[in-house]
């Protein structure tokens, strides 16, 4: 992660990209959008690079030689191209393109995992993992009969370091952590944990669904095996996701789904499969998807990585000071320096699906629920949070309206 950027963001001009923002949610009460952790709002940018593409160019890709199927395959790999540039990869075929981060991560539990690991194995995870940071390797684990080991998170919200250490004792064949969290917004030492499990002999796969978007990434710096990020957590469409991984790791590894598109030759009893990186892209995929992917890219890169991370700093530490404001409110995760742009939080004697239908009244758009990371709301004995998050779009103001919102809360159930 770079160091943040001083630069001041254009807010007039980001804010009227986002045709959503001018709407209202009732008469005379405007939108105010702070569950961007959950999805992202897309830019004119985005969208019109949808559109162009199914009304100029609307074809499938690599199966053509006629004008649109070209034109097509060109913008379609041409957004993968700048995809691998924005992480810094080292060749566009280590860019895999996938539904999601979900469908990332089993993509490497089962083609990587069901060749390469066997009963016993180790696998290391977090607390503070997201579902789909979980479930793929509880599934793999019954099906091999694998072993899984847990990282804990400090009452602060922190990664138990020397906790980890000792895991690493085991052995593990696998390191599989957040980069940062969905519900915490810790932002945990990445680099730190992937040359600690290289160090004794694991791969690591890291869910970069909340890294990619707010803060710059250098892929071959933190030396991560598999990295993992959706697009529309980042400007960009749903439907569209992206699997890094080093070429040499990929090449191994069998095929995930079969079918057009990723074969290279078919026997009636046998197939060849295709190369790098259509080994991994079954069928026709998202094209449009893909192209506003690599539209949100552009956006995020004309904006500047560091000028976003730094704004996002700025905006959490002054919703951290105001939240704390609020009688009742009680704060989860580490302090504004250590997280990103993420403020979950309960409120005493007040369910969360409650505080965030009381704000919905005044235009507030919070996520309530267990954010996908039950275990985690375990860990803390809660059963569910309230979390407002935070993007390139959002300003003090908006905060100062949650505030509102959250003393509306406060006379409703006294």
């Amino acid at each position: 992660m770079t160091s943040p950027d001083t630069t001041k963001l254009d807010f007039e001009k980001i804010r009227a990209d986002f045709p959503i923002l001018e709407r209202e949610v009732k008469p005379g009460v405007p939108l105010i959008y702070l569950d961007s952790t959950a999805s992202s709002q897309k830019p004119r940018q985005v969208i019109d690079a949808m559109t162009a593409y199914y009304e100029l160019q609307n074809a499938n890709v690599h199966r053509g030689v006629h004008a649109l199927s070209e034109e097509a395959t060109e913008a379609y790999e041409g957004a993968r191209q700048r995809i691998a540039d924005f992480i810094n990869a080292a060749s566009a075929q280590e860019i895999i393109y996938t539904r999601n981060t979900t469908e990332s991560i089993n993509l490497v539990a089962f083609s990587w995992g069901r060749s390469n690991l066997t009963k016993g194995d180790v696998i290391v995870l977090t607390e503070m993992e997201h579902h789909s940071n979980i479930v793929p390797w509880q599934m793999l684990a019954a099906e091999l009969d694998l072993r899984l080991e847990f990282i804990p998170v400090t009452e602060d919200g922190l990664l138990e370091m020397e906790e980890y250490h000792k895991l690493l004792e085991l052995k593990p064949k696998i390191v599989a952590f957040a980069h940062m969290s969905n519900v915490l917004g810790t932002i945990n030492p990445a680099k730190e944990i992937i040359e600690l499990a290289h160090s004794a002999g694991a791969i690591t796969v890291v869910d970069a669904a909340q890294s990619v978007p707010h803060f710059a990434v250098d892929i071959q710096d933190l030396d991560a095996d598999f990295y993992a990020f959706s697009g529309h957590k980042m400007l960009g469409p749903t439907g569209i996701g992206i699997l890094y991984g080093k070429k040499d790791l990929l090449k191994a590894m069998p095929p995930f789904l079969g079918g057009g598109d990723m074969i290279k030759r078919v026997e009636l009893r046998s197939f060849i499969a295709n190369e790098l990186p259509h080994k991994f892209e079954a069928g026709t995929p998202a094209i449009a998807e893909a192209i506003g992917l690599g539209a949100a890219v552009d956006y995020l890169n004309e904006v500047g990585m560091d000028a976003i991370f730094a704004h996002e700093a700025q905006l959490t530490e002054y919703a951290l000071e105001r939240l704390e404001e609020v009688p009742g409110v009680w704060l989860f995760g580490p302090s504004a320096d250590k997280k990103g742009g993420v403020a979950s939080f309960t409120f005493e004697g007040v369910h969360p699906h409650d505080v965030s239908e009381i704000l919905d009244r005044s235009g507030v758009a919070v996520r309530a629920g267990h954010h996908c990371a039950m275990p985690l709301h375990n860990k803390f004995n809660i059963n569910a949070t309230a979390r407002a998050s935070f993007y390139l779009y959002n300003t003090e103001s908006d905060v100062d309206r949650l505030i509102e919102g959250l003393y509306k809360v406060k006379e409703v159930y006294g």
